[in-house]
């Protein structure tokens, strides 16, 4: 500042100079043109007046840039805010999405609630059936009292999950893609109406099975695999995509994931409060509700014009077609939806991505409970607050963390961030001797969901408005492919390594 003060006053005093001096040069040449105000200007001041006068200037450009730079600060940070607060308003004010989201927490408040008491239903019964137990149930004793036919009970439970998972995930891989480009052409709605009365389907058979004893467990795997028929998961992401705008379509699948953290968080809380078969009838009386609520209350969000869209791009049938070409043509059709993901290299490394992080994440869901309750001793209360730590940290971290921080690095480096915690998170899970040590694996793994919203939305953002369905389908296609083969393939190494 000083520097530039003092350029500053010496180009003043040259300025007096060439109008005291040379009034011709500064003028133009003429004397009668230097007006009287011009040769008024203030007079020469000794150097340090001069020196006085420009410190002061500096010191008070300072403080003027100073404040600019907070005001512009503070611009910024009143600029986020109205941003988020509008992303919010956006959100809860359009036609489908607060719909969407609400159904989606009282599906994973339904199915939750059953996961914790599940594997012990599972365990007796097929101890019972299968090895003739029939002594106290299998849950009342600790890992090291439990008598042999009840740890046999519990690996036919296991691999029956296991089983179920393949072929659910299989269903999916080959449908998903096929529904979400059918919804593109004719609804999300009905689509969704179609997976979620499939999901009633399981929670019936438990219920049952508890009523009726001789009832056998298979009738529940069977029923829980035909929920790979429709993937309403990914209808739902599709419906979020026709409304929301494209900058908002990653913090949107992030809320989706918050509305199921929040039914997860709580769930199983029911089972300290309800028996069994208590906590299995109400998981039922929810579905219920949300088939009910998604028949009267969800509107359909497809606009006609981009369903007309999707219809014209995809009708090239030939007239003169044969019934046999039409018959190979829909048998081949699931395939050829799934052309998409090799779109182009882009697609081809976010598949990869979706494929790898699929087979570990659905082997932590289909297997992990087992794993604690067997290894850990893991009761009905210690499962309750690992769902409780798990949801409540996966709404902060879907509804609070995600779109500042996708703001902040960008896409990429969102992925590379979540992919980095979930390493973290499974080695824990592998190394954990204590219970308190799991719990901070699972606090740490909320961060992996990140990944999922942010592949969703970069896929979505890259394909034309008439093709949300099917890209949706596709990647989770690809995703329950990898989830088919992660629970076997990680079983497998458990029986290797189990000694």
């Amino acid at each position: 500042a000083f520097s530039h003060s003092r350029v500053r006053r010496i180009r003043l005093f040259a300025c007096h100079s060439v109008l005291v001096s040379e009034p011709r040069l500064a003028m133009g040449g003429n004397d009668h043109e230097l007006s009287e105000p011009l040769l008024a200007m203030e007079p020469l001041l000794p150097l340090h007046a001069t020196i006085d006068i420009e410190e002061e200037e500096a010191l008070a450009r300072e403080r003027h840039y100073s404040i600019l730079d907070r005001s512009s600060d503070t611009a910024e940070n009143d600029t986020a805010a109205a941003q988020n607060e509008s992303f919010l308003k956006s959100f809860f004010r359009s036609k489908g999405p607060p719909q969407v989201i609400f159904l989606c927490m009282l599906l994973a408040l339904s199915l939750g609630s059953t996961v914790g008491v599940l594997p012990a239903i599972m365990t007796d019964r097929y101890a019972r059936i299968n090895h003739g137990y029939t002594g106290a149930d299998c849950s009342s004793f600790s890992r090291d009292e439990k008598p042999a036919s009840c740890l046999l009970g519990s690996a036919d439970a296991q691999n029956m999950s296991a089983a179920a998972s393949f072929v659910s995930n299989g269903l999916t891989f080959v449908t998903s893609s096929l529904m979400g480009s059918i919804s593109d052409q004719r609804g999300r709605r009905g689509i969704m109406l179609l997976g979620i009365f499939l999901s009633l389907l399981a929670p019936t058979c438990l219920v049952l099975m508890q009523l009726i004893e001789k009832m056998s467990p298979n009738y529940y795997y069977v029923c829980n695999a035909s929920t790979g028929l429709v993937n309403w998961v990914a209808i739902a992401l599709s419906a979020l995509s026709d409304v929301m705008p494209k900058r908002w379509r990653a913090p949107s699948f992030g809320l989706l994931l918050a509305g199921f953290s929040l039914g997860f968080a709580f769930s199983p809380l029911l089972a300290l409060i309800f028996s069994h078969l208590g906590v299995s009838i109400f998981s039922l009386s929810l579905l219920v509700g949300g088939f009910l609520f998604a028949a009267f209350l969800l509107p359909e969000t497809l606009p006609p014009a981009i369903a007309q869209e999707a219809i014209r791009a995809r009708s090239r049938d030939p007239e003169d077609e044969t019934a046999l070409r039409c018959l190979m043509r829909h048998i081949v059709r699931p395939l050829k939806e799934l052309s998409i993901l090799n779109r182009n290299r882009l697609f081809r490394l976010l598949s990869a991505l979706a494929f790898f992080s699929g087979m570990s994440s659905s082997a932590d869901q289909s297997l992990l409970i087992y794993y604690l309750e067997e290894r850990l001793e893991f009761n009905d209360a210690d499962i309750a607050l690992l769902f409780m730590i798990f949801g409540l940290a996966g709404i902060f971290v879907q509804g609070v963390i995600l779109k500042p921080l996708n703001d902040r690095i960008g896409e990429k480096l969102v992925v590379v961030t979540a992919f980095v915690f979930g390493a973290v998170h499974n080695c824990l899970y592998g190394l954990a001797t204590t219970k308190s040590v799991i719990f901070i694996g699972v606090a740490i793994g909320t961060l992996t969901g990140l990944s999922f919203p942010t592949i969703s939305a970069i896929k979505s953002n890259n394909v034309c408005e008439h093709e949300q369905g099917r890209i949706q389908g596709a990647l989770y296609s690809l995703s329950s492919l990898a989830s088919a083969l992660g629970p076997a393939s990680l079983r497998f190494v458990y029986h290797l390594t189990k000694d």
